[in-house]
């Protein structure tokens, strides 16, 4: 397996790969990888030649400090998954931070025509700059025919999908199914920083937004909305940070259902310390 830790050898690398004609495909990770990365490295192998993977925990798109000294870093324990799935097809990119970034460690500003202020835009600031400044500079090193993007970050998606049109990205972005435990969690690497007793309650969420589908039959989003942020008052363990029923193609919390548009519910919640995000597609 080819393990990179500078971009220069990368990209001389996939220059090879390029004069071969061999497409290639990309799966951005923080590293502590887990089988919800693993489902999106499996699928751009069934699409490409080549998958690169990367690993790399990216402080422009903290908010929080403490949250980017406690995230997991595990490369051993992920470099030994990843030769599981393929020794051959899968490329490691494992930069250092100063191989991205040099001196200047800080965002470039993007505009993605308003789906940065909605949902996680309000309560983590400058955070899809930092998503933007990584992706674009990925990007911009691996040149990807198709690059892979988990629906648990609905939001990134989508705005990975506006980067890639508003500065003519030559790059497929697919979106690709929520991973989940058997217990309903969606697959993240902060999971396994959860306490017993919060890994046990944190099923909760998922259980809450499939209630919530069901009653977005036949109620209004805001009474959907209210009974949720109840059902969260009453719990002991999570703390709800939000609850929005979205239009997918605006972002924008819906003020009244329309036949014609397609809504999405996104949750946001606190399990102790760590923040757990989650969305379920309502129509």
């Amino acid at each position: 397996m080819h393990i990179f830790k500078n971009k220069t050898d990368l990209i001389q690398f996939v220059d090879g790969l390029k004069s071969e004609k061999k497409t290639i495909g990309f799966v951005p990770t923080m590293g502590a990888l887990h089988q919800g990365h693993a489902s999106l490295i499996v699928k751009g192998l069934k699409d490409n030649d080549v998958v690169v993977v990367s690993v790399f925990v990216n402080p422009t798109q903290f908010d929080n400090q403490d949250d980017l000294e406690k995230y997991p870093r595990t490369l051993d324990k992920d470099v030994a998954l990843l030769k599981d799935i393929s020794k051959e097809k899968i490329v490691v990119y494992a930069p250092s931070v100063d191989d991205i970034y040099g001196d200047n460690v800080s965002s470039t500003s993007f505009s993605y025509d308003g789906l940065e202020h909605e949902m996680e835009g309000r309560f983590r600031d400058g955070h899809f700059d930092g998503v933007g400044t990584i992706v674009k500079r990925f990007f911009e090193i691996v040149r990807p025919d198709r690059a892979y993007f988990g629906e648990k970050d609905f939001q990134q998606l989508m705005i990975i999908k506006k980067l890639v049109e508003k500065y003519h990205i030559p790059v497929k972005v697919i979106g690709c199914k929520i991973y989940r435990a058997k217990d309903g969690l969606a697959m993240s690497s902060r999971n396994m920083r959860l306490k017993p007793n919060y890994r046990m309650a944190a099923p909760f969420i998922y259980a809450t937004l499939k209630a919530a589908k069901e009653q977005f039959g036949t109620k209004s989003a805001n009474k959907v909305t209210e009974w949720v942020k109840h059902q969260f008052a009453k719990h002991e363990l999570l703390e709800l940070e939000y609850f929005i029923i979205a239009d997918v193609d605006t972002l924008k919390t819906v003020k009244r259902k329309s036949n014609k548009k397609t809504y999405r519910a996104f949750i946001a919640v606190y399990a102790d310390d760590i923040r757990l995000i989650d969305n379920i597609a309502l129509n």
